[in-house]
């Protein structure tokens, strides 16, 4: 399962961060467990150094890590956070995932950098907007992206409002190899997409 970009707090800069080890988790790794099921899940992350970073957190059963810090950073989000030094593949049963948040899959070189680790998917927790131009900008990424390296994109992306937020794009999908779309969720809060890869 794959959630938007600060799926866990909404869009919220202020939000508190949290680690791996939050006792916060502990419901949504107790719900894994029992789904058998890794979730990837948006929040602000402190490190040890004190830093602090937008990231994917990878939960399963067994607990959470951090899995990916975003690294393509936009507007007030510098403020607060540092950006990623690296791009991230997870693996998840035998498929490589490389992980994106939000402007890292606006970025061409970030996707083309995560494509030469070796992946099967490209897979972007984002927030997009409300209005017809965003749902293009959020198409045309995802589309790129997947024509571009040839492999399968997974967009999560906030539906409704999200912290800062009023409204937002939604439309999560995933887009097959050639760019075109699978499967589609629509504008509305709570709706799936899913989809078998290849």
């Amino acid at each position: 399962m794959v959630f938007p970009e600060l799926s866990l707090t909404g869009y919220d800069l202020g939000a508190p961060s949290l680690t791996p080890d939050d006792p916060r988790l502990a419901p949504l790794v107790a719900a894994c467990r029992e789904a058998g099921s890794v979730a990837l899940v948006g929040a602000p992350v402190r490190e040890e150094d004190g830093r602090e970073y937008l990231a994917t957190l990878a939960v399963t059963g067994e607990g959470a890590t951090t899995a990916y810090r975003k690294m393509w950073l936009h507007g007030p989000e510098f403020d607060r956070f540092s950006p990623g030094e690296k791009p991230a593949v997870l693996t998840v049963d035998g498929r490589r995932l490389g992980l994106a948040v939000c402007y890292d899959a606006a970025v061409p070189q970030h996707a083309a950098d995560t494509a030469a680790l070796g992946i099967d998917a490209y897979v972007a927790s984002t927030l997009y907007g409300p209005g017809p131009e965003s749902a293009a900008r959020r198409d045309g990424h995802m589309r790129d992206r997947a024509t571009a390296h040839r492999t399968w994109v997974v967009l999560a992306t906030s539906a409704g409002p999200s912290g800062s937020y009023p409204d937002t794009s939604g439309g999560s999908g995933i887009w097959g190899p050639n760019g075109e779309p699978v499967a589609r969720a629509g504008r509305a809060a709570g709706e799936i997409a899913t989809a078998r890869l290849g």
